[in-house]
């Protein structure tokens, strides 16, 4: 017997208790518990009352009065169901006024966080930040000190939705605030103690820091726990990986960064990324290698970064997960010479 056949039994139960039985308290009861069975397995309204009109069939019902006082049951299960659908009308009205809250939030970021990308004579600049949703939770942002000195950050919050893009438009205004220090290390700690005052306490924020020098090619930079970066040297056709200890932004305003340097000689290119990236899964459900963003590089190493992060943009999205998407930024510093 299936279940099905279990509850058509069950259902024949409940009308023999209120018309032949004189229990029809019980019976009312037994309604309540049958509504809950048949609204899980995604039962219809029109299947129920099917099933009523074939046991009045079954049953040999035929008188009038019998039949109208069975109506009784078919009302009582049936209610459940205009519950289920008053519910189901409200979800549908929170999550339109919820998608319109979305939007707003997501022009508002794209107006905040938007960052325009200079044009320079010896340093070439590529850059894409997509959401996996409306509103995004990565972030990058350049600072053109007009003294042949770039500042930049990207940054990921380990959080999403709104509060991620929330704390993510805080921490522009700050690293726009702070213009004036440049200092990778020193930076990162003003960063620091913003967001341990200002965000939540269980959202933190990763985020590598550089300092680029366009007249000697020096970089200096610093990383509050993000993705180590990459150097393409043009010299030699390899990738080096570079990286600076430092705790991820938010933990405690005490933090300190350590700060590095390297030099880019002409056609190298400096390369960062969120864990969108680096992480991104597969249609096999598998992790990416970096080894296949690498090779994506250096398919595309004598054209513009724009070109560059595009196409490596377009090849993941190929390759991703579609149910699997994460925030994905993607920052490439070319030394044109």
């Amino acid at each position: 017997m299936t279940y099905v056949d279990d509850l058509a039994n069950e259902y024949k139960d409940i009308m023999t208790k209120y018309l032949f039985d004189d229990q029809q308290y019980e019976a009312i009861e037994m309604c309540h518990t049958f509504s809950d069975k048949v609204i899980q397995i995604d039962t219809s309204p029109e299947e129920i009352v099917t099933l009523h009109m074939d046991l009045l069939e079954e049953m040999s019902i035929k008188d009038g009065e019998l039949i109208h006082s069975s109506l009784n049951i078919l009302q009582e299960v049936l209610i459940a169901f205009g519950f289920t659908y008053r519910d189901y009308k409200a979800m549908l009205a929170k999550l339109e006024t919820h998608d319109k809250e979305l939007d707003v939030a997501s022009s508002l970021q794209e107006t905040m966080l938007k960052t325009p990308i200079p044009v320079l004579e010896s340093l070439e600049i590529g850059a894409i930040s997509v959401p996996a949703g409306k509103v995004s939770g990565d972030y990058f942002n350049i600072i053109n000190h007009e003294n042949a000195l770039l500042s930049f950050g990207v940054a990921d919050v380990i959080g999403k939705g709104i509060p991620a893009a929330i704390a993510m438009s805080m921490v522009k205004f700050a690293m726009d605030f702070q213009g004036a220090t440049i200092n990778p290390s020193e930076s990162l700690q003003k960063l620091n103690r913003v967001v341990e005052r200002n965000v939540n306490q269980n959202m933190f924020i990763t985020m590598f820091y550089g300092l680029y020098d366009l007249k000697t090619g020096t970089l200096d930079y610093s990383s509050a726990g993000h993705e180590p970066g990459l150097i393409y040297r043009s010299a030699t056709n390899e990738f080096e990986e570079i990286d600076a200890k430092g705790i991820v932004l938010g933990v405690t305003d005490s933090a300190e960064y350590e700060q590095r340097r390297v030099t880019l000689e002409k056609d190298d290119m400096l390369i960062v990324c969120t864990d969108g990236v680096t992480e991104l899964r597969k249609h096999d459900d598998t992790f990416i290698d970096l080894n296949d963003i690498k090779d994506m590089i250096y398919e595309t190493k004598d054209h513009h970064p724009q070109d560059i992060v595009q196409y490596v943009y377009e090849s993941l999205t190929r390759m991703q997960h579609a149910n699997k998407k994460d925030d994905l930024t993607l920052f490439i510093l070319k030394n044109t010479g």
